[in-house]
Formats: C-alpha cells, sequence, structure tokens
C-alpha cells in the first residue's frame, strides 16, 4: 500500500483559457478512501487520470509511495482503474476477465486462479465466473469490474464514478459494499463522483473542486457543520443549505424586514453584504406573531416517512427563489398556508458575500 501526494499539479489543455486542474495539493494516506467531487467540468476525473497516467501533467508532480510516477507510463504505477463503463471483454467469462491483466503480466495459472476465486469470494461472484458478461446484471457487471481490479493486488485503486451506470436502488447498495471491502482491503483509493451524498457515506476524507481549484477537503461531517465557503456550503447537503443574502444589524442578519440572530463574532468580521446558511433541519417552526420569524408560504411537503420537508417561497428580501424546511412528519401543514421560521445563532453559517469565505467561528 503506498500515499499518494499532489505536489502544485496543473493540466492545461492547448487552446484553453484557464487549467483544467490548477495547483492542486493533496495528501491522501496510505490505505485512505480519499473522494473527489464536484459539477461537472471541476477537475476531478482529469485529477484522477493524471494520477493514472492518462493525462499529462503541465507542471507540479504526483507521487505514490516514495516514487515519483509523473512521468512514469500508466502500466509502471501500480495501480488499478475501475470505470463508470465496465470495460467488460464480452466474449470473455467473468474468471477471463478478472484475470486478463494478469495473464498479460505474466502471472501463473495456478496463481490467477487462486486471486481470481479469491477476489470473486469478496464479491460474492463464485456462482458467475463462468458466464459472460451479458448474462450479468449491471450491479454484477460492476462487481466483475471492482474483482478485476482487486486481483491486480495495486497500491492504489482509481475509481471514476463507478455507480453511474446503476440504478438508485442499486447505487445505494453498491456503494455500501465498496466501501466496506475497500476498508477490509485497507488499499489505498481515489474514487471520483459528482453524487455529494456518495460523497459523503462513501469517503473518510471528502475534497470538493470547483473549476480546477480545490475548494476545501475534510472529513465528511467536518465538510458539512463548517463549509469554508460559500460554494462548498451550498453543494454539500442533501436538500441544500439555505443560503440568504442580508446586511449585519447588532448581533443580528436583516433579511428584508427581518431578523435572523448570527454570532456576534461572525458579524464583527463583516465589512459589507453577508450570505447567511441555514440548514433545512436549523430552522424551527415559530408563533406567526413572533415579528422576528421569517414567512414562508408553502407549496411543497415532501412526506419521507420519518420526517418531512417543506419547500415554500418567501417575499422577504435576500431570500432565495426557495427555502426548504425540515419538520417532523405528519403535522399536518396544508399547501399555500404560511410557517414563520427562526433558527438559533450556532446554527448559522455566515459568508462574504463578495469574496464567499466564511466568516463563522
Amino acid at each position: 500500500m503506498a500515499a499518494v501526494v499532489y505536489e502544485d499539479v496543473s493540466l492545461q489543455y492547448p487552446g484553453t483559457p484557464r487549467p483544467a486542474v490548477s495547483q492542486l495539493d493533496l495528501d491522501i494516506e496510505d490505505g485512505e478512501f480519499l473522494v473527489l467531487v464536484g459539477p461537472s467540468g471541476c477537475g476531478k476525473s482529469t485529477s484522477l487520470r493524471m494520477l493514472a497516467g492518462l493525462e499529462d501533467v503541465s507542471s507540479g508532480r504526483i507521487t505514490i509511495g516514495d516514487r515519483d510516477v509523473t512521468d512514469m507510463p500508466p502500466k509502471q504505477r501500480d495501480i488499478a482503474m475501475v470505470f463508470q463503463n465496465y470495460a467488460l471483454y464480452p466474449h470473455m467469462s467473468v474468471a477471463d476477465n478478472m484475470g486478463f491483466a494478469l495473464k498479460m503480466a505474466g502471472v501463473g495459472k495456478e496463481e490467477r486462479r487462486t486471486r481470481i476465486e479469491e477476489a470473486a469470494r469478496l464479491l460474492d461472484l463464485q456462482d458467475y465466473l463462468d458466464r459472460k458478461p451479458k448474462a450479468l446484471s449491471g450491479g454484477q457487471r460492476q462487481r466483475v469490474a471492482m474483482g478485476r481490479a482487486i486481483v491486480r493486488q495495486p497500491q492504489v485503486f482509481c475509481m471514476d464514478e463507478p455507480l453511474s451506470n446503476l440504478d438508485a436502488k442499486l447505487r445505494v447498495s453498491t456503494r455500501t459494499q465498496i466501501a466496506a471491502l475497500q476498508q477490509r482491503l485497507g488499499v489505498t483509493t481515489v474514487y471520483v463522483t459528482h453524487d455529494q451524498v456518495e460523497a459523503m457515506t462513501m469517503g473518510d476524507r471528502v475534497a470538493v473542486l470547483k473549476d480546477g481549484v480545490l475548494q476545501q477537503v475534510d472529513t465528511p461531517l467536518a465538510l458539512y457543520d463548517r463549509p469554508a465557503n460559500l460554494f462548498v456550503a451550498g453543494f454539500i447537503g442533501s436538500p441544500a443549505m439555505n443560503l440568504l443574502s442580508a446586511t449585519p444589524a447588532d448581533g443580528e442578519a436583516r433579511i428584508g424586514d427581518y431578523l435572523v440572530p448570527i454570532d456576534r463574532a461572525a458579524a464583527a468580521k463583516a465589512t459589507g453584504p453577508i450570505t447567511v446558511g441555514v440548514r433545512p433541519e436549523a430552522w424551527r417552526i415559530v408563533d406567526g406573531l413572533d415579528k422576528g420569524g421569517l414567512p414562508v408560504q408553502v407549496t411543497v411537503i415532501e412526506e419521507l416517512g420519518a420526517d418531512a420537508f417543506v419547500y415554500g417561497t418567501s417575499q422577504a428580501e435576500g431570500t432565495p427563489e426557495q427555502v426548504v424546511v425540515r419538520i417532523e412528519a405528519r403535522r399536518n401543514l396544508e399547501k399555500g398556508s404560511t410557517i414563520h421560521v427562526t433558527t438559533d445563532p450556532h446554527h448559522v453559517h455566515v459568508f462574504d458575500t463578495e469574496s464567499g469565505a466564511r466568516l463563522s467561528a
């Protein structure tokens, strides 16, 4: 096993106005499961492909363990790649697909069979070794692709959106299997996804990218509880954080004619307009006569059984088009009715509107 280090790594394609990845500094510990996440075009897959040797680095260097692999051919890097589209050979059996790379590397037949059977046992594929890929479900094909990576016993797994072709239910179960398998094998894994829920549930740490620039890297809960800037705040969390334009006013944030309490230290740092972030679960419904409550007209109620989400609109200046409030289930609110919500200072995230930087402690 080995640690992976990106040192000031950039990649700019010829004829493009800005780098696809810009000055990426990232240390991935030995045995860690790190997830690269961000919207389409943010540079996450490019970062992974540079590690795999499928893209040339423009500047900086990449190391795996104590080896500088920046200019090393992919086959010498001791990594195994798992792709989005499985990339299985249709004319080969599951066992032959899993063992093909070993055969090309000159590994003996007995050793190949031992490794294939061990991987099949880990992935619950023992009964499918003689089948062709066309006889397998999407989830089974993805497990075969995982098995092909496992048998190589690499120093690093590189996974590029491996679950995006699966349906929602299968994606949930498979991501749990992958996370448990990686923990069992202890192989350093770099995993790319655009799905922030997937990132939050799988990674030991999560690195958030935007426009080729690393925004924040931390544990999933740290990203959720203390987003470094407005982009991370809006991207991490489902439903997304409510972001409201405001002005500081004596330890509170003024949103139109309404006041939301904020941390006084954050208010003291503000030199201009601020953006207040409130998670859906941080709102609490108050009596409509409470002048501090922000009015929200209910448009949709999403009942989930254990709890519910209210989606509504507010006429208060600075509020987004949609305000989301989590409530207890079966509260019997009616569409078109108006609720008033407020929150507590320690639940409010405060950001500088212009720079996007976090002002809260």
